[in-house]
């Protein structure tokens, strides 16, 4: 097989296992309405956690992160026989992220990313992945709101990438350029989160929505 090809094939894959959207799937699965019936109608974890199961919003962001974090892993752990490298790190990285926002099998209508983001992070670097999970937790916790801290993240991923480059991991301008256009994407997929904390109308954390 040609070396294109190979790069090719893995970032297909990687697009295609992003466009598993748990949150329908777990919803399904466990009896709960469809996710893109009710709240703000976006398939991810917050959305879930609105339907009142806990368990099922914490199985929807394990595995929407795990859709990002496997292909990438694979790809660090066995890519390296197959002349897969940081590029192809950043191709699959940012394909699993297209395949949650347009999921193939969901007519093209995906969540936020913010979950799928992160496990994408986690996959290239633990500690990165570990310091933007931080970044959100903190902004959750002090002001409750999810998007608050989905947004917050998402400016810090790549300033903590280039920044982290004096901290042990090398910042490679490919992968670099996959995390700042996660980052602009989950800006513009938040333009009407954007506009309801403007005007003081965002849900907080905890709240259901009818």
């Amino acid at each position: 097989m040609s070396s294109v090809l190979y790069p090719l094939l893995a970032t297909v894959l990687a697009y295609l296992l992003g466009s598993l959207s748990f949150a329908v799937i777990v919803s399904r699965v466990m009896g709960l309405n469809d996710p893109r019936t009710f709240g703000s109608k976006n398939p991810g974890a917050t959305n879930v956690l609105r339907s009142g199961s806990k368990f099922a919003a914490i199985a929807t962001l394990l595995l929407d992160a795990l859709k990002a974090w496997l292909p990438i892993v694979l790809v660090k752990r066995y890519g390296a026989a197959y002349g897969l490298e940081e590029g192809t790190l950043a191709l699959v990285g940012l394909a699993a992220f297209l395949g949650h926002l347009f999921p193939l099998f969901f007519r093209f209508q995906g969540g936020k990313g913010v979950a799928t983001a992160l496990g994408a992070l986690l996959g290239l670097s633990g500690w990165l992945g570990l310091l933007v999970a931080l970044v959100w937790l903190v902004m959750a916790y002090v002001f409750r709101y999810s998007s608050l801290a989905s947004l917050t993240a998402a400016v810090a991923a790549p300033l903590a990438y280039v920044l982290g480059d004096g901290l042990g991991w090398y910042a490679d301008s490919r992968i670099f350029t996959a995390v700042s256009v996660m980052s602009l994407l989950l800006l513009w997929r938040h333009a009407d989160n954007i506009s309801r904390l403007v005007k003081g109308t965002e849900s907080r954390l905890g709240k259901k929505k009818a």
